[in-house]
């Protein structure tokens, strides 16, 4: 006769706690293995994100008041203008041409917070501090005759008058949108660019003895400011105002810059022009992705 033994109850038990334990274990591994593969995706969207399509810049200045306050964040796209052209009226992030800004001494930093800066910097959660890049708008294209300023105040871009009041900040009781006159032809493949803030904006008509004459060119644009984040107050889209330059003919074909190294004075830059400079704060743009002035 076979003798069958009755299963143990208690040993029983005992392998199914350990069965348990060990599925938690995995589940508990595979949770944290997907978190970690989601955050890596997540890391390289960010930093792809950043470097071919939109870049956050913070406003250190007041050059661009009242479209832009000082400390607001905005959003800038990078498509333009490498993939999308620049038109008039756009609010432009380039690096500076060369001489437009002062030197600013970067701030130390201890090791650890330099380290949270480098990486939230690179996922464009924080601003790089890329001092040398500035934020206007475009009122002059590639050819263009830009003139300032007629009996009224008013600018002209090849031959039309502009009203510009729906975003530039004027002193109480001036008409004139310059303090400055002058008559340029944009070159190939430049820009001529002003503050909103016209009184307070060292743009490219105070740049005009430097090497590039006071033209940006249109390599050195970073892309179009589109959005102001930051305050929550201030979030807006940032407008082009094509109504204002919607009349402006097509300009005839421009031509070439002249070498940087050439001897010209631009549009007759003289010392009156490099006093009221002196006047004129020059905003600088570190980068929340960076600043620009």
């Amino acid at each position: 006769m076979t003798e069958t033994s009755v299963p143990s109850h208690e040993h029983s038990g005992g392998d199914g706690a350990g069965d348990r334990r060990s599925r938690r274990s995995k589940s508990a591994w595979l949770f944290a293995r997907d978190l970690l593969i989601i955050f890596v995706i997540a890391l390289l969207a960010s930093v792809l994100i950043k470097t071919f399509l939109v870049r956050s810049f913070y406003i250190p200045s007041g050059s661009m008041e009242n479209t832009l306050q000082i400390n607001d964040r905005i959003l800038v796209n990078q498509l333009e203008p490498s993939l999308l052209p620049l038109s008039h009226g756009d609010v432009v992030v380039f690096k500076d041409p060369g001489g437009w800004l002062n030197a600013v001494a970067e701030p130390e930093k201890n090791p650890l917070a330099a380290a949270v800066d480098w990486v939230l910097e690179g996922v464009g959660l924080a601003a790089d501090d890329a001092n040398d890049h500035l934020i206007k708008r475009v009122i002059g294209l590639p050819g263009d005759n830009v003139v300032c300023c007629n009996a009224l105040g008013q600018m002209s871009v090849n031959g039309v008058p502009l009203d510009e009041s729906a975003y530039l900040k004027l002193p109480d009781g001036v008409s004139a949108v310059s303090q400055e006159p002058f008559d340029i032809t944009v070159p190939a493949d430049s820009l001529w660019v002003m503050g909103d803030n016209r009184y307070n904006s060292a743009d490219s008509r105070f740049n005009q003895e430097k090497p590039g004459k006071g033209f940006v060119p249109v390599g050195n644009v970073v892309g179009r400011a589109i959005l102001v984040t930051w305050p929550i107050d201030h979030w807006a889209w940032l407008d082009n105002y094509g109504s204002v330059f919607s009349g402006i003919p097509d300009a005839p074909a421009p031509a070439a810059s002249a070498p940087s190294g050439e001897a010209d004075t631009g549009s007759g830059t003289d010392s009156a022009a490099a006093t009221a400079q002196a006047a004129v704060s020059a905003p600088v743009l570190p980068l929340v992705g960076s600043s620009s002035r």
